[in-house]
């Protein structure tokens, strides 16, 4: 599973150290061990989570600006987790509502030696922060729309929300709310996996 992750990092333009692969495939091996129990992704097969969720994961750690990050409705750590991972001089608060989730992502933390991952358990629009982030970050809201109607008590003042998605629709951005408006479309390119991804800047106006 190792070399067939630095196969397909060697795909970008990525730079991943060696104890980066060993703490990725280590996650990907926590991923499908839970997984039987939990049911934490659709995604049974460890090879497949290596293009469906690392790599689709790890393309985006070359556009984050910033310092502390959140990842909201983080699920089983995605795209939390892999970016900790490639960003170690970051910050990661990961955000999701059911116990099973953080459960994991605590072990996760723990047995790997993640340093820069903050796991909470509560409802986004629950969530009080002592400060903004300087990204808010999510693969997991059906809509744009739905994603910073929910989160826009969560970025600092120069943040932005960083939507992951797969095809780009010009619908969703005509429904985002007026205070909202997309600032940057990012083709992401990931080595063997099907279909379109973007990342989507999205800004609140001044």
């Amino acid at each position: 599973m190792k070399q067939r992750l630095v196969q397909l990092i060697a795909q970008t333009e990525l730079q991943v150290t060696e104890q980066q692969v060993q703490q990725l495939v280590g996650y990907v091996e926590l991923l499908h061990k839970w997984n039987k129990a939990y049911n934490l992704t659709s995604v049974r097969d460890p090879n497949e989570m290596l293009v469906k969720h690392i790599m689709d994961s790890i393309v985006v750690s070359a556009h984050l600006q910033g310092e502390n990050f959140i990842d909201v409705g983080t699920g089983p750590g995605l795209p939390g987790i892999p970016l900790a991972i490639m960003c170690p001089e970051k910050n990661f608060t990961l955000l999701d509502s059911l116990g099973k989730r953080i459960r994991f992502i605590k072990q996760v933390v723990h047995e790997l030696k993640i340093a820069n991952v903050t796991p909470v358990q509560s409802r986004v629009e629950e969530f009080q922060p002592e400060q903004g982030f300087d990204g808010v970050i999510s693969r997991a809201f059906a809509s744009m729309n739905d994603m910073v109607s929910w989160c826009h008590h969560l970025p600092a003042e120069n943040g932005h929300f960083l939507a992951l998605k797969g095809q780009f629709s010009e619908q969703e951005v005509a429904e985002l709310p007026e205070w909202c408006s997309v600032t940057e479309v990012k083709s992401l390119q990931i080595p063997e996996l099907e279909g379109e991804r973007h990342l989507v800047i999205l800004t609140a106006k001044e």
